[in-house]
């Protein structure tokens, strides 16, 4: 996938996977999260809607395999609002040696 084009999808933190194709995730969730983290944001929500769906594994997967995401969690998934996933980002300061982040769970 190239670049996120700013104008389609605002580099603000937030996510919502709900308009964009399955198969597009793979590509999307590192790429948007690496254009956060390049604009110095570290805390970034995911939307991908409630329950143990698809798309949420799919995205925690995806989180699982990035280096510099620190941790994520899931949010709003039984107070009535959209599910998300939290995610926690290092930034270039905050990486080990190997490019890993230090306190990945």
């Amino acid at each position: 996938m190239d670049e996120i084009n700013s104008v389609e999808i605002p580099i603000d933190g937030t996510l919502d996977l709900h308009t964009f194709s399955p198969r597009d995730v793979g590509d999307l969730v590192p790429e948007y999260l690496a254009q956060c983290r390049q604009k110095g944001i570290y805390r970034v929500r995911v939307i991908h809607g409630k329950g143990t769906g698809t798309l949420r594994k799919t995205v925690q997967s995806i989180l699982g395999k990035i280096p510099w995401v620190t941790k994520f969690n899931t949010a709003n998934m039984d107070d009535g609002g959209w599910g998300a996933t939290i995610v926690y980002l290092s930034g270039e300061d905050q990486l080990g040696e190997d490019g890993s982040a230090e306190d990945r769970p």
